[in-house]
């Protein structure tokens, strides 16, 4: 377990197996939320079964300490190749130029995913599961007063902002670029980084990360044209 802390191939690997579960996680979050796009007593009856319940609690506390090792592993590795060899981030065998940008600016793209998260967060999990867990049965949001199960309602008074909604399409885009490189790349660090895979992996990323963020973009679409013209 020390060597796999300590050593750069362990490094990269702690990094690419929590992102991979990172990513199964997002892709889990991305069709939870665009069920309200199609129901929202639906989606709020999801968000009643998770709620404060110990599978959920249990599986927030797991997901919260990948997340922490991921960027921590993210931080290490990128400040041990800048030293040792410039700035490739990951172990890859070759660098598509599709994804090199993307490659060159996963630091960057990382730490805007990070910033958005800690705003979701505090509009979202603080305001649900945080207030279930205090034992509050209701929240005040903009000066209504709702049930922390209410997730619809939290969705439609902050994607009616149009600066929200902005907010998130910018987070979004750092989220494509940095899923589509880092899904094929993670794989690619556990042993899939022959030339045979290595364009399959590039193929999948691109349309894992792209379903994934467009899930999410629906939600923020569809909630901000439903605010504008009130239905």
């Amino acid at each position: 377990m020390g060597n796999l802390f300590s050593s750069s191939i362990g490094k990269k690997l702690v990094m690419s197996v929590t992102g991979i579960c990172l990513i199964l996680f997002l892709l889990f979050h991305a069709v939870m939320n665009v069920v309200a796009v199609f129901s929202g007593d639906a989606y709020n009856a999801i968000c009643g079964f998770l709620g404060a319940n110990w599978y959920a609690v249990g599986a927030t506390a797991v997901l919260a300490v990948g997340f922490l090792i991921h960027i921590l592993m993210s931080f290490v590795v990128t400040l041990g190749n800048l030293k040792a060899r410039g700035n490739q981030r990951y172990a890859t065998v070759t660098r598509p130029k599709k994804v090199s940008w993307a490659s060159k600016n996963m630091l960057v793209l990382g730490i805007i995913v990070v910033g958005f998260i800690g705003l979701h967060l505090w509009q979202f999990w603080a305001k649900m599961m945080l207030v279930e867990l205090m034992g509050h049965h209701e929240v005040v949001v903009g000066g209504l007063t709702i049930s922390p199960t209410d997730g619809t309602a939290l969705i439609q008074y902050y994607f009616s902002n149009v600066w929200y909604a902005l907010a998130y399409v910018v987070w979004l885009v750092a989220l494509w670029f940095h899923l589509n490189h880092g899904f094929w790349s993670a794989l690619q660090t556990v042993g899939w980084n022959n030339q045979t895979w290595l364009p399959r992996l590039q193929k999948a990323g691109v349309a894992l990360s792209t379903i994934i963020v467009l899930m999410f973009l629906a939600v923020v679409v569809v909630f901000y044209l439903r605010s504008i013209c009130g239905c």
